[in-house]
């Protein structure tokens, strides 16, 4: 599993995540029930901690948030 660091966090894509849910015109609760469909596990106190930067995101759920938005991961990163 590789950790992203930017120096202050291990969370890197809060900011992303939420713009991204806000521009899908999602609430936290309906993005997890979505990602739940696809069969990931998601809950809305996960996607709330992500957003706030709280929680450590491991590659799979990158993998997966990406794949939900149809971007790359690395532009979830904030790499492009």
């Amino acid at each position: 599993m590789k950790i992203y660091w930017n120096g202050q966090s291990k969370n890197v894509i809060g900011e992303k995540v939420k713009s991204l849910r806000k521009a899908s015109k999602l609430t936290q609760k309906e993005l997890a029930e979505k990602l739940q469909l696809e069969g990931y596990e998601f809950s809305d106190l996960t996607i709330l901690r992500i957003e706030q930067g709280k929680r450590f995101v491991p590659d799979y759920e990158i993998i997966a948030l990406a794949d939900f938005f149809n971007i790359t991961t690395d532009e979830l990163l904030g790499r492009c």
